[in-house]
């Protein structure tokens, strides 16, 4: 299909997230053409690309907080549209690239808030709700800043707190869009590792970065995009090469392997 190219993909087995023939369109400009992708339990999907070539868009055409300009999203083998709100939210969950906090309070108050979808109308959280947003907590390196207010926080935690927030969520579907901004290399590695553990345990992640090394380490599949319709989606060890990083982010690439893992480098 004219607007794309994409690698040999191993066959989906339980999707949790397709998307056919869709279209992302932004003031009048098509950024991504036709886009189709299938993600199953068990991967961590790496979306890359040069400013503006409408990753973050893409994640919200795909968590359905924007209509695709042509094509469809599913969730689970249903059509998003198809979905209650609350049900949505039970299955998918999207951490945005700035995350506002939406009053003051305390940090497991914020990260509570990722509990919503699965508490009846009118009624409070109940004692697993509580011990499903502590875990959250521990999971983001958080333990003792459950009584901390949110205003007294650095970015970099408040930004823990918002991954932990849809990690209490407990979706099947995470799409996360650049989780590492203002996080140390530490916490860059444990978010990370914590994506591929939720995988392993039966989930899915779509999430967005900057670092094409990163991406070779933890990421079973790749997304590129360009920015102008064209877009490349396949197995990382294919998908991410030199000529093709080089191209989309317009300066040479050259990879070299450390420690068993592949880097990328810019010249």
């Amino acid at each position: 299909m004219a607007g794309h190219t994409t690698a040999a993909v191993i066959p989906a087995v339980s999707a949790l997230l397709k998307s056919t023939d869709v279209d992302v369109s932004v003031a009048g400009r098509r950024l991504v053409a036709g886009l189709n992708l299938t993600v199953s339990r068990g991967e961590v999907v790496c979306l890359l690309g040069p400013n503006g070539s409408g990753k973050s868009l893409t994640l919200h055409t795909l968590a359905g907080l924007r209509l695709p300009a042509t094509g469809q999203v599913q969730l689970c083998g249903k059509p998003l549209g198809e979905w209650s709100r609350r049900d949505r939210a039970r299955r998918l969950g999207l951490l945005t690239q700035v995350s506002e906090d939406a009053f003051p309070g305390t940090v497991l108050e914020a990260v509570l808030i990722g509990r919503h979808p699965h508490v009846d109308a009118w009624q409070w959280e109940t004692t697993q709700d509580v011990e499903a947003a502590r875990q959250a907590l521990a999971d983001c390196d958080l333990v003792g800043f459950e009584d901390r207010e949110i205003g007294t926080l650095s970015g970099g935690e408040r930004r823990r707190v918002a991954l932990a927030a849809v990690l209490a969520q407990d979706p099947e579907v995470l799409l996360l869009d650049e989780p590492q901004n203002h996080l140390d290399p530490r916490h860059q590695l444990a978010v990370l590792r914590l994506l591929r553990a939720r995988a392993k345990a039966g989930r899915a992640a779509i999430v967005s970065l900057h670092d094409p090394s990163l991406a070779a380490r933890f990421a079973d599949q790749a997304i590129l995009l360009e920015g102008n319709g064209q877009w490349s989606f396949g197995p990382v060890g294919e998908v991410l090469n030199c000529a093709a990083l080089s191209k989309i982010y317009g300066v040479s690439v050259s990879e070299v392997a450390i420690a068993g893992y592949r880097h990328f480098i810019s010249d």
